[in-house]
């Protein structure tokens, strides 16, 4: 599959760009999108709220659908929402690469992540600020991407949360010790003031909204890309 041929994890150290539609301009998406991509962007990353797990609504299936035939890049799908195994089969339907799930969201992640592996791809898990990384450690070898929420989901515009650099350098220890190439996503508070910080805490995969889309998002998507080479 092209996601497993281009997944950051199976790259020594290589940094990937997901930059956060929640943040773009709806009324021009689908040039915006494509600013990002000409730009050199690898990801899309795609916030699916449901007013339930978060307190907010985004965006859903046709929206995804539609951006898929746009874009050739990574469709880097967040399922905020309870229960994310009722949505993976119509996620999967419409083009996503990577599906990400909350721990917290799950009764059975264990089960929500071979739903994720059943349509082969790539398997994502998010944890909350406050939530240990401990809660991965026997299923880590079996995902490929762990998302660290470096502020609280649901909302964007929010302050990075200090703390998270912590469980970023935890969880990259963490998976060193267990000799994985599990990649280490983050996404909050993510601009050019504290890219460098969630970098060189480990985090490979870099979340950004409004650094990317606020302004000329040419200029911002090449200027993030120049700083994590």
């Amino acid at each position: 599959m092209r996601c497993k041929e281009v997944v950051c994890g199976e790259v020594d150290v290589m940094n990937c760009l997901s930059p956060s539609i929640l943040a773009a301009d709806f009324m021009k998406l689908g040039e915006q999108i494509a600013l990002t991509e000409q730009s050199g962007a690898q990801y899309l990353h795609f916030d699916v709220m449901d007013g339930c797990f978060v307190p907010n609504i985004s965006f859903g299936m046709p929206v995804l659908a539609s951006v898929r035939k746009g874009t050739g890049m990574m469709l880097d799908v967040h399922l905020m929402v309870k229960e994310p195994a009722r949505f993976i089969p119509d996620v999967a339907d419409c083009g996503a690469d990577i599906i990400t799930v909350h721990a917290e969201a799950c009764t059975d992640l264990n089960a929500t992540v071979d739903l994720i592996k059943e349509r082969e791809l790539l398997a994502g898990v998010a944890l909350n600020p406050a939530t240990p990384i401990s809660q991965l450690s026997y299923i880590l070898p079996k995902i490929d991407m762990v998302l660290i929420m470096t502020v609280s989901p649901g909302m964007g515009g929010q302050k990075l949360i200090p703390y998270t650099l912590d469980k970023v350098r935890d969880l990259k220890a963490l998976i060193a010790q267990k000799g994985l190439k599990t990649d280490i996503e983050v996404d909050g508070g993510i601009n050019f003031k504290t890219l460098d910080k969630v970098l060189e805490a480990g985090a490979n995969i870099i979340v950004a909204g409004s650094a990317i889309f606020s302004g000329d998002i040419e200029e911002n998507t090449k200027r993030m890309l120049e700083m994590m080479k």
